[in-house]
């Protein structure tokens, strides 16, 4: 099948093109969040790009959908409507920002277009009507084991702490940094130290790093802390697992369910957080010990071929 889709979420996206399929993902001249393409990622040839005008032209099978805009931005550059006249899911990656629990999510007052919901957590927090619903867990591709921990400082990865504040819990940081310097991983990070007012002993910017790079750095540092109070579930989260990271992180959301009690630790007592993270860097063998727990469980539970075959079975039942 041919597959349209936009380039929105590059790591979700990184699991979802390894299928059977061509991947046809948008581009304009200036980028952006309506024309990435594949914005230089080393993903498989089965991942092409098509400019707009290309689209009219193209055999679309199914679209997946990922924002509500792309509704009418899918009809009006494939002169088909998603969801009548060419199948169409929608993924949500999100969880809602509005009333929760009573957020109505955007396409819950219709029923040709199924919504797709990457938790549980997502599901239970949305409420989506009359659209058709399922849940597809997260799946990544493995990076192998390559936890050494010999660089005794938390890893950190988020995406513009700043702009996003207590959504990523970037007000915690001050607390951890005292448990163990932090390095942060991600984009938009400028000005973060001063905003914290915590120097480079204490928290280092690093920047957003290509993904092997950023697992290699990842898996040098003791252990991983994921610090979100608010989000579907942080895809860097499972990565350091495959990696064989142990991990510290705050009981919320999806992550309540996806740290085990073997793999470090998973808490909303910020206190007892941050004895985590001090036993950890105080004990290399602990903390093996937890990471290599952490990547079974990751494994089990988030490996590649099941969230492939969940989408197979998905575009079949759509497309059919």
């Amino acid at each position: 099948m041919k597959v349209l889709a936009w380039h929105v979420h590059g790591s979700w996206m990184n699991a979802f093109v390894r299928g059977p399929h061509t991947y046809v993902l948008p581009t304009l001249p200036e980028g952006g969040p309506w024309g990435l393409g594949r914005a230089g990622r080393p993903w498989p040839d089965n991942v092409v790009e098509a400019g707009e005008a290309e689209l009219a032209d193209t055999d679309v099978d199914i679209v997946v959908l990922q924002r509500p805009e792309e509704i009418e931005r899918a009809e009006r550059l494939l002169g088909r409507k998603p969801g009548r006249d060419v199948p169409a899911v929608f993924v949500e990656h999100n969880t809602p920002l509005g009333n929760v629990p009573d957020t109505r999510h955007p396409l819950a007052d219709q029923s040709e277009i199924p919504i797709v919901h990457v938790t549980h957590f997502n599901q239970l927090c949305w409420d989506s009507g009359q659209a058709p619903v399922m849940v597809i867990p997260h799946g990544v591709p493995d990076p192998g084991e390559q936890y050494t921990g010999s660089v005794e400082r938390a890893a950190v990865v988020i995406n513009e702490p700043v702009r996003r504040g207590r959504r990523t819990g970037t007000d915690l940081l001050p607390a951890f940094s005292r448990a163990a310097p932090l390095d942060v991983f991600g984009m938009g990070l400028d000005g973060l130290g001063d905003h914290l007012g915590l120097g480079p002993d204490r928290l280092r910017p690093v920047g957003d790093l290509p993904m092997g790079d950023l697992h290699r750095e990842l898996a040098s540092r003791r252990l991983y802390l994921h610090t979100a109070r608010w989000t579907s579930l942080g895809l860097s989260l499972l990565e350091a697992m495959l990696l064989g990271m142990p991990v510290v992180a705050l009981a919320t959301t999806e992550a309540a369910v996806t740290v085990p009690k073997q793999a470090g630790f998973a808490a909303t007592d910020v206190g007892a957080l941050t004895t985590a993270v001090r036993e950890l860097i105080a004990d290399p063998e602990l903390a093996r010990s937890a990471g290599k727990a952490a990547r079974e469980h990751a494994l089990a539970n988030h490996g590649l071929d099941a969230f492939l075959h969940n989408w197979e079975t998905l575009f079949g039942r759509v497309v059919a």
